[in-house]
């Protein structure tokens, strides 16, 4: 068995949802990134990759890589689990928090679980989603962004 972790921030801008786990989630702000910002599947993509010792999100899709400039962030999910199968690994669980004032989480995390787990090819009983708020407190306290952690265990084949 294997365990990784992993986090991810992105600063609110303009727009009018962000994404998270795969799902378009509606909001007063979109989020600023290279990509389309999901902090969810970017922090489990961090826990997959740490927990095969294979470096972080920006080591594989680089933001300097214009060919990631408002890619669908399924697309890495999909690269991290087809390199934990390549390596005898699948997933045994995931437990993802959202950490943010708004917008509310629990209305869809259901959608994100049912979208994670499609696109790793598991049970969605794999998959726990849930938020916290900081309770004001911080640069998601203050609304300026959101962020997201992750932590995964990978079980030999």
């Amino acid at each position: 068995m294997r365990i990784g972790q992993g986090f991810d921030v992105h600063v609110f801008g303009e727009g009018d949802f962000v994404m998270l786990g795969g799902v378009r989630v509606p909001h007063r702000q979109g989020v600023i990134a290279h990509s389309d910002g999901d902090v969810v599947i970017h922090a489990l993509c961090d826990a997959i990759f740490g927990a095969l010792a294979m470096g972080d999100i920006g080591r594989h899709f680089p933001p300097s890589d214009e060919r990631w400039r408002d890619a669908d962030s399924s697309a890495f999910l999909k690269h991290a689990v087809q390199l934990m199968r390549e390596r005898g690994y699948s997933l045994g669980n995931a437990d993802i928090t959202v950490i943010c004032e708004a917008p509310k989480v629990g209305p869809h995390a259901q959608a994100m679980r049912e979208r994670l787990a499609e696109v790793i090819g598991c049970s969605i009983d794999d998959i726990s989603v849930k938020a916290t708020t900081t309770e004001k407190l911080g640069f998601t306290g203050r609304g300026e962004g959101i962020a997201a952690q992750a932590c995964v265990l990978l079980v030999q084949s």
